[in-house]
């Protein structure tokens, strides 16, 4: 392949232990990108927590993620469900039961969900802390 030639149109550069943290970020199509913007969505990473708990239908879903519309909520699952993170099961029973799921590469992606949980609970005290201050030098 020629120096300065990409290996496809969504092929980003490599991720690796000494990445630099522009150079997947430097295409509009980066599939990086793509898939960070999706899970970093704050309607996608609430689905996701609750989701690791146990299936839940779109009612219980809606009720307990705070301020999310019907459309939303729809648009948020059916991208998940594409990326295969989230599987959609739909019961023959009348009315119809739709049941929502993390499917096992959704569980993996949890793992990392929780850690960032985690680390904003261990620090909230201390951003906090430099947002007053950043507050009270800028306001």
């Amino acid at each position: 392949m020629e120096e300065g030639t990409l290996k496809s149109p969504t092929h980003c550069a490599d991720t690796g232990d000494d990445y630099d943290a522009f150079q997947w970020d430097t295409r509009e199509d980066c599939e990086v990108r793509q898939i960070l913007d999706r899970i970093a969505d704050k309607w996608s990473l609430l689905v996701i927590a609750l989701l690791d708990r146990s299936s839940m239908r779109f009612t219980e879903l809606r009720r307990e993620i705070d301020g999310v519309s019907q459309r939303m909520l729809t648009v948020t699952l059916r991208q998940l469900e594409r990326d295969g993170l989230v599987e959609r099961t739909v019961h023959p029973v009348v009315p119809p039961r739709v049941d929502y799921a993390l499917t096992p590469l959704g569980r993996t992606l949890h793992e990392t969900v929780r850690s960032l949980v985690a680390w904003t609970e261990a620090h909230q005290r201390e951003i906090a802390a430099a947002r007053a201050v950043y507050d009270a030098r800028v306001g």
